[in-house]
């Protein structure tokens, strides 16, 4: 398995922001307002996947006090990682689509908190790409050792 790839996940956005807008334009007045509650569980969501890549970071690099992880357990949250960025750019692609949709009739009140809420959505989705990103890095194999402490000491002179 290959690291997600931070160009597709920007062509994933645009593209998915550019057919949701194109749908919204002529389907928005048939659709319920949105609700908020999607806001708090992308957050939840990442802040889980955030915790968790700081749990298998010090655990894959043995940290004092840490218990080795399981290798199958790291690539399981491997493709946690890669999985969650790549449904996370979705969301983010389909509400800014249907933000972008929506500026224009921001004057009304429906539309307007759609606005903001498909905004926050969108923000959420993002931060939940990044917490993805940091799961899937931190279960990459670390450096070995030697070539740690050379590193660190190169850095410093």
């Amino acid at each position: 398995m290959k690291p997600t790839r931070v160009p597709f996940l920007i062509g994933l956005v645009v593209i998915l922001t550019l057919i949701t807008w194109a749908v919204l334009r002529t389907a928005y007045m048939s659709l319920p307002p949105l609700p908020w509650t999607a806001v708090p569980t992308l957050l939840l969501v990442a802040l889980g996947e955030a915790v968790t890549g700081v749990n298998t970071l010090r655990r894959i690099r043995r940290r004092p006090g840490t218990k080795p992880v399981e290798p199958l357990v790291v690539a399981r949250m491997a493709a946690l990682g890669k999985a969650t960025a790549l449904a996370a750019a979705v969301l983010a692609g389909v509400f800014a689509g249907f933000a972008l949709s929506l500026t224009d009739s921001l004057d009304k009140p429906t539309p307007r908190h759609d606005f903001f809420v498909s905004g926050g959505t969108f923000l959420s989705a993002l931060v939940l790409v990044g917490a993805a990103f940091f799961l899937e890095y931190a279960c990459r194999v670390p450096k070995d050792p030697d070539a740690e402490d050379q590193d660190r000491g190169a850095s410093r002179a």
